[in-house]
């Protein structure tokens, strides 16, 4: 995480926007977002030119010889009104003229530059140009701060998954450096960031991690040498229908080492989907993470007939799930977040969609979250499916977690905030314990329905038409309370009134 000066400056430059009038948090991450590239752009071209210095060997420019006052080092030393038209008159064009050569650049097509005012684009330009984008460890953290802004709930059911929780689904379907890894509504690319993230953490040798002075520590990957540029160009996949999204999710990414992610304006629940992109919408991944929207409902002929034709429903959140299915290979596995109605509606979709879950796939885990997981965006009960396509359901894990590390109230503090500085890591937060009792599940030995995690044969879920919520499971043991004797309790309260008679008659005596 990010922290004194550096923090310092991004709020600074955060409340900048705000009072130049562009107070919309989406817009402001966006517009940052065109700086930073343009910045980064500089910073490869620069980078690019001294090792052709050393080696002769030709690269591709970025910038022309009549494009050279394009370049940040060059505008960033203009005066106020100079640099804004150059940013907008020349920049952006040369944007959108990077079209089809790198993916941010192919979001950058439509891109609108919405700073009017010289001193606020002076402001950004100083503030950015100060920012460690060159350091590696900070730049990922740098940027998840600024998607943390995001404090309202967008359109269609859509907002941003907290990073703890990615980063728990990504623990329990364990990515490997030779697979593909895809999310079919990728928002600001939390999910493939994550995975990104564990990959390094997980394939970094002792020597490869750095450790620095306040005691974070960075962990290079340098074991994943072998397998880079699969991870570079071929092994994160995304899909949005929010353009918005897409720069911001392509920029993300490239602030975390991945270079060429695969990122589609698209809306995967639509026909066009498997139509344009065949290999991803069937048997295309190994693992898929995902929060698709919850809300709203599809016109029946807009979807692809594959998805309505296992579930006949409109409601995304039941054609998402199916969506998955089909997007997986064999074997492939997925944690996906549904809303609660999903694991009990009594609808032929809902039942239809649980059915295939348990007879035709394999169910491994129901994790049910608390209704404060994703305040202030919205305050709906959740739960985690993790499944794997094909096979059949033998048993499935069930856990209820109470808390996630931090309040379920609109505030969201951490746990030791709330309670005491001395809470142990997995005091106030069940997901550690999820997580180790998930890597150690078994159907003989998770049998008891009163503890937080057990297990469920499959058959059981049948007989009780395939509901999936943990409170049809569990078994709630009930103390048997002691009350005191009626006449014990009348004896009392006499005895009680009688003092507060005494105390009554006592200041009415020195009342005189």
């Amino acid at each position: 995480m990010i922290t004194g000066q550096l923090r310092t400056s991004i709020d600074k430059l955060w409340e900048d926007f705000w009072t130049g009038g562009i107070t919309n948090p989406l817009t402001v991450i966006e517009q940052i977002s065109f700086l930073m590239f343009a910045r980064l752009l500089d910073i490869t071209e620069t980078a690019n030119e001294r090792a052709y210095q050393r080696t002769k060997r030709p690269y591709k420019r970025i910038f022309g010889p009549d494009q050279q006052h394009l370049r940040w080092h060059n505008f960033k030393e203009q005066k106020a009104d100079a640099m804004l038209k150059i940013v907008r008159e020349g920049v952006f064009e040369h944007f959108r003229s990077m079209a089809g050569s790198s993916t941010v650049g192919d979001y950058m097509a439509d891109a609108q530059f919405m700073i009017q005012s010289p001193r606020l684009l002076v402001s950004a330009v100083n503030a950015i140009d100060a920012l460690p984008l060159t350091a590696g460890d900070i730049k990922g953290d740098l940027y998840e701060y600024l998607l943390g802004k995001l404090t309202t709930a967008g359109i269609n059911g859509q907002f941003r998954t907290p990073r703890h929780i990615i980063r728990f689904m990504v623990e329990l379907v364990e990515p490997q450096p030779t697979e593909t890894v895809g999310d079919p509504a990728c928002g600001t690319a939390g999910f493939l960031v994550g995975a990104m993230e564990y990959l390094l953490e997980k394939h970094t040798s002792k020597q490869g991690v750095i450790v620095h002075e306040d005691g974070s520590r960075t962990y290079t990957g340098d074991l994943l040498k072998p397998y880079w540029k699969h991870i570079q160009a071929d092994m994160f996949h995304g899909f949005d229908f929010d353009a918005t999204m897409l720069r911001i999710a392509s920029m993300n990414l490239l602030l975390h080492g991945v270079d060429s992610p695969d990122i589609h304006y698209q809306d995967t629940l639509n026909r066009s989907f498997p139509e344009k992109y065949p290999k991803q919408a069937n048997d295309g991944f190994h693992v898929i993470l995902a929060n698709p929207p919850f809300k709203g409902s599809l016109a029946e002929e807009d979807v692809h007939p594959s998805l309505t034709g296992v579930v006949r429903t409109k409601k995304t959140e039941l054609l998402f799930v199916v969506l998955i299915l089909q997007m997986l290979k064999t074997g492939g596995r997925s944690a996906t977040i549904v809303p609660d109605g999903v694991l009990f509606g009594s609808s032929k979709a809902h039942k239809a969609l649980r059915q295939t879950l348990v007879e035709k796939n394999q169910l491994e885990a129901v994790i049910s979250l608390p209704s404060g997981v994703f305040k202030p965006y919205a305050s709906v009960s959740t739960a985690i499916l993790v499944f794997v396509k094909g096979g059949k359901t033998e048993h499935v894990f069930f856990y209820g977690v109470d808390a996630d590390g931090f309040s379920l109230d609109d505030k969201r503090l951490p746990a030791g905030e709330t309670k005491n500085k001395s809470l142990g890591p997995s005091e106030g937060n069940d997901l550690y314990d999820a997580l180790e009792r998930w890597r150690k599940r078994g159907p003989r030995k998770d049998t008891d329905r009163r503890a937080k995690a057990f297990m469920v044969p499959a058959r059981e879920i049948l007989e009780k038409d395939f509901d999936l919520s943990i409170n049809r499971y569990k078994e709630v043991t009930q103390s048997s309370v002691q009350h005191d004797d009626p006449g014990e309790i009348i004896t009392k309260l006499e005895a009680l009134e009688a003092e507060i008679a005494a105390d009554l008659r006592n200041l009415r005596d020195m009342l005189g």
